[in-house]
């Protein structure tokens, strides 16, 4: 054999010799990775508290990038934080009282919707139309929910929080009375115990406002009462174009104004004395 072909059939059994090795090599790899990989399965599978571990891991790697990408926070659970629902998905009556409020007080339907069946809900227990517990919002917050008056009546039903702080214990503090449906709740309790002491609405109202020893409510009753009317017409089928209030500038809620026959007096603000019955 001549010196070129020695080389030749060196050169091929050292090609032959790596590409064997490499061959044996990548066999032993992909046999070690799937052992791996199965060891990790079994091991997440015997230990749940580790898969757990890993994944909420991975989630915040994967949503710490996101947040980099988008320049914000990622929050996929806010929706489910949110006081909204679609007011088509409300019976009839319910989603015309809802389109009606939300013209006339110029809220978004959305919101108004999870109010108004959580008024009807709430108010079918207690015994009380829904459409007046609608009517008491709208009169002291026009659905505020962050509403607070100068003696710290607060939320959508302007209940004085720290008179009523036993009544929030049940829905975690304080704080819940900016929560819309904690602040109903609680303010439809409020109104419950005013009408049973009362024995009547109108006066219940009156209790209501902390004007029950007082010589008149600054008309508030009255006020209530005729939005309540109002809400009864629409619910009935009966509507007609509301007149939207001026628009609010501030988290105050908004002085009602009380019509008069003879030249006006300025009349006291009834949210300044809502709900401020500390025996109840």
């Amino acid at each position: 054999m001549t010196a070129s072909g020695k080389l030749v059939s060196g050169v091929r059994t050292f090609v032959a010799d790596v590409t064997e090795g490499f061959l044996e090599i990548t066999h032993n790899s992909f046999a070690l990775i799937g052992l791996a990989v199965a060891f990790v399965v079994i091991t997440l599978t015997a230990r749940p508290d580790l898969r757990q571990a890993g994944e909420a891991q991975l989630m915040n790697w994967l949503q710490a990038r996101q947040v980099e990408v988008l320049g914000m926070p990622v929050e996929p659970e806010a929706n489910e934080r949110a006081t909204a629902a679609n007011p088509r998905d409300l019976p009839k009556e319910q989603a015309a009282v809802a389109f009606w409020l939300s013209k006339k007080y110029r809220v978004a339907p959305e919101p108004l919707s999870v109010l108004v069946a959580e008024a009807y809900d709430i108010g079918a227990r207690a015994k009380i139309d829904p459409t007046l517990i609608l009517a008491i919002m709208a009169i002291e917050s026009s659905f505020n929910p962050f509403a607070q008056s100068s003696v710290g009546a607060q939320g959508l039903m302007q209940v004085m929080t720290k008179v009523h702080t036993d009544k929030y214990e049940n829905f975690g503090g304080h704080f819940a009375a900016f929560d819309p449906v904690t602040n109903l709740r609680v303010g439809v309790k409020v109104l419950q115990e005013c009408i049973a002491r009362a024995g009547s609405v109108e006066g219940g109202l009156r209790y209501y406002v902390g004007a029950a020893n007082l010589p008149d409510d600054g008309g508030y009753a009255a006020k209530v009462m005729a939005e309540h009317f109002r809400l009864r017409q629409v619910a009935g089928g009966r509507s007609s174009m509301p007149t939207s209030p001026p628009p609010t500038l501030s988290t105050q809620a908004p002085a009602q104004v009380i019509p008069v026959v003879a030249p006006p007096a300025p009349a006291p603000a009834s949210n300044d004395k809502v709900a401020l019955l500390s025996g109840l």
